[in-house]
């Protein structure tokens, strides 16, 4: 039995992955929902709920307080393009080279990534643990998972041609490391856990 995970391709070509980029940036998405292009589909979801941004509020401003120099970091709705497999997403929480945010165009370059962190939701977690873990972990220095279902994050480090080789989870209230180029602790007591 094929999956549509199975199925999927592993990169777009060029021209199919430009035709559906623009009409992701082109779409008016209703307030409070996002569009992305996931597994060579145009995937429409919420943006975090309350819990969630509560948590990425927090989680911003301590990266915000350790973020590269000339980086900016963000909630806004903001599209990055990785071309080479075909995707596009819009991070719940990112950190990027301000730089990125000069070019013409309504999507920025994923390269420009210095860290993402994406809140999970019982539609978007799948996306979260799977398709952008695997993007993200050949080129974004940083990811952050919060498991908003687990009530506990993940912080990805150290990005190779073959994703991530650095992983630490801990639950809701306990200290997480978040790597270079950040490298500081964060201290997740702000987070409720679920239970």
């Amino acid at each position: 039995m094929t999956t549509e995970r199975d199925a999927a391709p592993e990169g777009l070509p060029q021209p199919v992955f430009e035709s559906l980029l623009r009409t992701v940036e082109e779409m008016a998405a209703p307030d409070g929902f996002r569009a992305e292009l996931i597994r060579g589909k145009i995937i429409v979801s919420t943006w975090p709920g309350p819990r969630s941004l509560r948590c990425l509020r927090v989680l911003r401003e301590r990266i915000a307080a350790h973020a590269p120099q000339g980086h900016v970091v963000d909630a806004a709705p903001v599209l990055f393009r990785f071309p080479s497999p075909g995707r596009a997403y819009g991070p719940s929480l990112f950190s990027a080279d301000e730089a990125a945010f000069e070019a013409d165009g309504r999507s920025a370059d994923g390269s420009a990534l210095s860290l993402v962190a994406e809140s999970t939701s019982v539609s978007t977690r799948d996306a979260d643990w799977v398709e952008k873990l695997e993007v993200y972990g050949r080129l974004v220095p940083v990811y952050l998972v919060v498991d908003m279902q687990e009530s506990e994050i993940t912080c990805f480090s150290d990005p190779s041609p073959h994703g991530y080789r650095s992983r630490q989870t801990v639950p809701f209230g306990k200290p997480l490391t978040v790597a270079e180029p950040f490298g500081f602790e964060f201290d997740t007591a702000g987070f409720r856990s679920t239970s």
